[in-house]
């Protein structure tokens, strides 16, 4: 299927002009030669943004450091896809990390680019692809990160999930045919009980529901966060045979590339062409790109559980088998803790690890016989099975540290500030608190109990960084977004404020000050 690319034009947007000039995967080619430029002599377009289509970031505020975005199909990849990960960033020494991400994958940090054309070379031999994962493409493909060994779920998504990254990249190739969508898209496909891929803010969330008894799937689309906008998915009225999940996704995208708007990348998402046409307008697009029409959406969908966090040990649905959720703080690890766990997932379980949305890590396939051994690994004290409340569910997008766009440093601060106000609360339940550095919201902010999103503020005659506070996001079942209910709070009062915020709506105790300070 060949892409359709709008003609040079003076009306072009700056990214639709050069998207037309050369598409992204063209760079591909050209590896070997920028390695030998050097990044500081790359066309800006080529080092800014083509280079995204294959997984490589430029960072403006890590000048010479790139980022290396991973695809990941479900948050699964091996020991040894992980030790090859590992030993990529290992030769970075302190520069060197890895962030697991809100969409189950992997960003390598502290990359050379003389060293990628060696790099992908180690991938490929691995099974690991970062193809088509920035800019406008469709982005890592989510799926309960249980899926397979939940005793409880209805359908084993990994293969979909997997058939449909290999539809959208070519096999890992690349795919000239959706590698100029108006915008960025997500995809999340979920045959678990429990909304575990936040259905609601993916621009195709595929839903488990029962049709005439038939289990499929029903489908939503248009789910966004944006700087300029928040939008949760709405039902397209379609319910879909496992097996055609592949069919409509591919529909969708075409009808996506050929008529989404691209006149304002602040208008581009799937979301703004659905409100352009309405549901059923579009609807009946994407049946005729499709070649038959769509079943209309079963009654009700399954999701009739709150949402799990999978930490801790879980007996699976094979018999003597169990999964370990290891809380990883913030989602960040180096290079030691990626061999560490690569280990783990040998010794005690099948050489397999699976990354979360809340940034943590599982390992499966532990017999019985060997938990307690697994549970002495000096790795969990590092990485708890049980840790503390405000710290269970904490999420962070990169923040300043690395990101150009983030107005505040995110991951530290949130671990410090979780860590000072659980000395001073006592909490009934873990409180789901996520950080983003900007508005573009790739923490999350709107699917926690407590978002914080970076701004700035005046104190005392000075700009400091500060935080807008969103409260009420609901995830599970009924799920919703939360609403901003404070705006510029500076992040050195912020530890008041969300003791404050604790104790009013989610029913914490203050600890006696004598044993708050001990």
């Amino acid at each position: 299927m060949a892409q359709a690319i709008a003609p040079a034009s003076s009306k072009l947007t700056k990214f639709e002009k050069f998207k037309a000039e050369k598409d992204g995967l063209q760079v591909k080619h050209e590896l070997a030669t920028f390695a030998r430029l050097g990044w500081e002599n790359l066309p800006e377009d080529d080092l800014n943004h083509r280079l995204k289509w294959l997984g490589v970031f430029f960072r403006p505020v890590t000048p010479g450091k790139f980022m290396l975005r991973m695809r990941l199909p479900h948050g699964i990849c091996t020991s040894g896809q992980l030790r090859v990960l590992a030993s990529i960033v290992e030769r970075y020494g302190d520069d060197g990390s890895a962030d697991i991400t809100t969409r189950q994958n992997l960003q390598l940090r502290g990359i050379r680019l003389d060293d990628i054309p060696e790099i992908f070379q180690q991938l490929d031999r691995a099974g690991l692809t970062s193809i088509q994962s920035g800019m406008d493409n469709v982005r890592n493909i989510t799926g309960s990160p249980v899926a397979g060994i939940d005793a409880d779920e209805l359908i084993d998504t990994r293969g979909l999930v997997r058939k449909v990254q290999d539809m959208i990249t070519n096999n890992g190739d690349g795919n000239p045919s959706f590698t100029n969508l108006p915008r960025k898209f997500n995809i999340a496909i979920d045959g678990s009980r429990d909304n575990s891929v936040h259905a609601e803010i993916n621009d195709i969330a595929f839903i488990p529901a029962y049709k005439d008894d038939k289990l499929g799937f029903n489908v939503v689309v248009g789910g966004f966060f944006s700087a300029s906008r928040v939008a949760p998915a709405i039902p397209l009225n379609a319910w879909v045979d496992p097996r055609d999940v592949v069919s409509l996704c591919e529909a969708i995208l075409v009808v996506y590339r050929d008529h989404g708007p691209r006149a304002n990348r602040q208008k581009s998402r799937l979301m703004w062409l659905i409100d352009e046409w309405g549901i059923e307008k579009f609807r009946a697009a994407v049946e005729k790109q499709l070649g038959f029409p769509l079943i209309a959406a079963a009654e009700q969908d399954e999701y009739c559980w709150d949402k799990r966090d999978h930490i801790g040990i879980h007996a699976q649905k094979q018999v003597g088998l169990n999964y370990a959720g290891l809380h990883i703080p913030v989602g960040r690890l180096n290079a030691r803790q990626m061999f560490d766990l690569a280990r783990l997932a040998d010794i005690y379980g099948s050489g397999e690890l699976r990354f979360t949305v809340e940034q943590n890590v599982i390992i499966p396939n532990i017999p019985d016989s060997r938990l307690a051994v697994f549970t002495q690994e000096p790795l969990l004290k590092t990485f708890s099975i049980a840790p503390a409340p405000l710290v269970r569910e904490l999420v962070s997008c990169t923040g300043s540290q690395f990101c150009n766009f983030a107005l505040i440093e995110t991951k530290q601060r949130a671990l410090a500030v979780a860590q000072a106000v659980t000395d001073r609360v006592k909490l009934p339940r873990p409180v789901r608190i996520h950080w983003t550095g900007c508005p573009n919201s790739c923490g999350q902010p709107q699917v926690a109990d407590i978002g914080l999103m970076g701004s700035k503020a005046r104190k005392d005659g000075k700009t400091v960084e500060a935080v807008d506070i969103f409260l009420g996001g609901k995830v599970g079942k009924e799920a919703h977004l939360g609403d901003r209910v404070m705006k510029g709070i500076p992040c050195e009062d912020l530890n008041d404020v969300l003791v404050d915020l604790l104790v009013e709506h989610f029913q914490a105790e203050r600890k006696p000050p004598a044993l708050a300070e001990a």
